[in-house]
């Protein structure tokens, strides 16, 4: 006799309630559970354990592990979780593109948004469910191996990206073969960790957080209705993420309205034991697991029969366990995995992975994000006189280090593999030769240096090679033994004989053209200073080498602005740009009166928002609508601020530039930031083209936090800032009031 849960024309929430009533605690716990299916030994429990999760599952593997699972007493279906972070890389033949680092340079939520889409429809293609993506942290500190996952160092572009890219994922409905569940992650604070020590203890106030890391994370649950949430592996002050129930139940399910599920990190709860030390032994680090509002526990075994028991000692509250598995089954009806999409058609993956449809989605990504810092005129490259060119760099033609994380040869996939995603890469020794075999120039390639090679070096020879060519093309940065999780930095210079290559080239006088491909931002003063020009790919993705041969010889008009600051040295960092005033510094005309070490320049070595372009922009006749706001108690009906400001393309090429819009509250309760960020608009202007831009803030956006933990907008004074990046002599300002 079959049971309502099986009946796809009850509501969701009376098939979780009729299942949850039928369950037995064992079979309850074991849907909280999530193991790793790449250890052979926790295939074999998923009867015994009542396995509700598998994840580092491929291959047929999937279909085989959902067979059993049907099986079983109640048929409950297994969820699929997946790394699929920047592409579904883990799959050959998977669509790679940028790292998220390197995809907000772009500054586009379409772009977020359609990397997100292409991701899904090739994970569901495999038979999965659910990405551990997008990272809401926020990089502030490029010492932390894991900036490259990020979306740079602003938490209120942060939280529109990952909006973005949330609905990407999970699309309009949830029921379908392109959709699958978003997580957001790392919840939160992670990347504040002190020196830039990954998973170690952040020490941010409860002002800092509602001010700075949760909004990205209130934006993507209340607006973009993300499934999940995985939590974070650090400790706030003192009390580990997964044992804060303020941060696990207050604020996501109780303040914004979560119906998902929060998932921990790998084996968090373990570590409140064996880390952290603030549970006397494993029994006691599961009752704290759940009582604090995880509902999915990752990659600790020991909490199975531990909560078991707990729960038959009396304990543990059986309704924890109820309220968690309740917001678990209620995604699994909802991906429509006790219906018609339980099992996935995975002869049909090979036609879909990796599709020409797809990789030009990822192509047109590797176009959009590079970013030009500097450009002495050497750039766009002619090819008339058809140059012959040096390229010299290991990174020129590495497709790991091109790539970055989360892609066959980081840690969580295992051994490197030579032969991964090469068919479908393109380096740029790749790009370039394409150009010399059409005949535009002629091409030597010296590896020179490599970033972690250090009795690695053929200086001499790349030097001999730049004497006997017309420009040198240098690609420098890092590769992927060098970032990621367990690999924090505190030096931040150009590592192997990388700087000694660059300056013999240099020293040739040839015009010399810096390619930076690196995970995230390094001390490269030296290139800043004596580089021609210096083109920021991070890790720019499969086709990157292409996008970054286009940009060289000006099929490309590259549009790209950092979202992220660069630091001098390492001694500035942390750096960003929305810092707070009141550092007793010496300040002079020649800094613009700009606090600084006494040491250091005043300003980054380049800073948020920077980007060149092969065309040149001005902007003038900034002016505010309603220089008066009625100050309003209800935050989302306020009077939104309109802004506007013209924008002229002045050059003879069609060009698009990222107008950036930034706040100040002259006068507040609490300090604030020197600028925060509330707008941007990409525009297309053609060569000559004027256009009026306008910009509308959510009066929301005005907000602080003050003492009392309110978020409220206090009338008084402000300014509005619109501009080309957030160095103050590329800004027009206005004032205006709240009343």
């Amino acid at each position: 006799m079959s049971q309502p849960y099986t009946n796809p024309s009850l509501s969701t929430a009376e098939r979780v309630e009729n299942l949850l009533s039928l369950m037995t605690v064992e079979e309850k716990v074991g849907q909280m559970l999530q193991l790793p299916a790449n250890m052979p030994e926790n295939l074999g429990k998923l009867e015994d354990w009542n396995v509700g999760s598998y994840l580092h599952c491929t291959g047929n593997m999937v279909a085989e592990l959902q067979a059993r699972a049907e099986k079983t007493r109640l048929g409950i279906p297994l969820i699929f979780g997946i790394d699929a972070i920047h592409g579904h890389c883990f799959e050959n033949n998977g669509t790679v593109f940028p790292t998220q680092l390197a995809l907000s340079s772009a500054w586009s939520k379409q772009l977020s948004q359609s990397m997100a889409h292409v991701t899904a429809v090739e994970t569901r293609a495999c038979g999965l469910h659910w990405t551990f993506s997008p990272v809401l942290c926020v990089g502030r500190d490029s010492r932390w191996g894991r900036v490259n996952e990020t979306f740079g160092e602003d938490p209120w572009l942060i939280g529109e990206l990952a909006a973005a890219a949330v609905y990407g994922y999970q699309g309009d409905t949830l029921a379908s073969t392109d959709t699958i569940l978003a997580c957001a992650k790392h919840y939160v604070a992670y990347g504040e960790a002190t020196g830039g020590r990954d998973a170690y203890e952040a020490e941010v106030s409860p002002r800092k957080l509602l001010s700075l890391f949760l909004p990205p994370f209130e934006k993507a649950v209340k607006e973009a209705k993300v499934a999940t949430l995985m939590v974070g592996y650090q400790a706030i002050d003192g009390v580990p993420c997964s044992a804060n129930s303020w941060l696990l139940r207050e604020v996501p399910k109780n303040q914004w309205g979560m119906d998902g599920f929060i998932v921990t990190d790998w084996d968090n709860i373990g570590s409140l034991h064996d880390k952290q030390r603030v549970a006397v032994d494993l029994r006691h680090a599961a009752k704290i697991a759940v009582e604090s509002g995880n509902d999915m526990i990752m990659t600790t075994p020991s909490f199975y029969q531990h909560a078991i028991d707990l729960v038959a000692d009396g304990e543990l509250d059986i309704a924890f366990i109820n309220d968690a598995v309740s917001r678990i089954l209620k995604y699994k009806f909802e991906l429509g995995l006790f219906d018609e999409h339980r099992y996935t058609d995975l002869s049909k993956k090979d036609q879909i992975l990796g599709n020409p449809a797809h990789w030009h989605e990822a192509l047109e990504a590797s176009r959009q994000s590079l970013t030009l810092l500097k450009n002495e005129g050497v750039l766009p490259l002619s090819s008339d006189n058809k140059p012959k060119i040096l390229l010299c760099g290991a990174n020129a033609d590495d497709v790991v280090a091109q790539l970055g994380d989360w892609s066959f040869g980081s840690m969580q996939a295992g051994a490197a593999d030579d032969s991964y995603h090469q068919k479908d890469a393109i380096t740029l020794r790749q790009g370039l030769q394409a150009e010399a075999d059409a005949g535009r120039c002629e091409l030597n390639y010296v590896r020179g240096a490599a970033p972690a090679e250090p009795d690695f070096e053929e200086i001499l020879a790349a030097a001999d090679a730049a004497s006997n060519s017309d420009i040198v093309i240098a690609c420098v940065g890092d590769t992927l033994s060098q970032h990621g999780e367990f690999h924090d930095r505190a030096d931040l210079d150009l590592s192997g004989h990388q700087q000694a290559m660059l300056e013999a080239v240099k020293a040739t006088g040839k015009p010399l053209i810096v390619v930076f491909m690196a995970s995230k931002p390094l001390t490269i003063g030296w290139v800043k200073q004596h580089a021609d020009a210096v083109v920021c790919a991070f890790n720019p993705g499969a086709k990157g080498g292409q996008a970054l041969s286009e940009l060289l010889f000006g099929e490309l008009n590259p549009s790209g602005k950092l979202t992220i600051s660069f630091p001098e040295h390492v001694g500035q960092s942390p750096v960003y740009y929305n810092k707070y005033e009141g550092w007793h510094a010496r300040l002079s005309e020649r800094t613009n009166n700009q606090e600084r070490y006494i040491d250091m320049p005043a300003l980054p070595l380049f800073s948020f928002g920077e980007g060149k372009s092969y065309s040149e922009f001005s902007y003038s006749d900034l002016s505010v609508a309603n220089p008066q706001l009625p100050a309003s108690d209800d935050l989302a009906k306020g009077e939104a601020l309109k802004v506007s400001v013209n924008i002229s393309n002045v050059s003879q090429r069609t060009g698009l530039e990222i107008a950036q819009l930034y706040i100040h509250d002259s006068a507040a309760s609490v300090t604030v930031p020197v600028l925060q960020l509330r707008g941007f608009e990409r525009v297309e202007l053609a060569a000559g083209e004027t256009r009026r831009v306008e910009f509308s803030v959510p009066y929301s956006d005005l907000a602080l936090i003050n003492a009392k933990l309110e978020k409220v907008v206090e009338p008084g004074e402000f300014k509005v800032f619109v501009g080309a990046s957030s160095k103050a002599n590329d800004l027009l300002s206005a004032n205006f009031r709240v009343e």
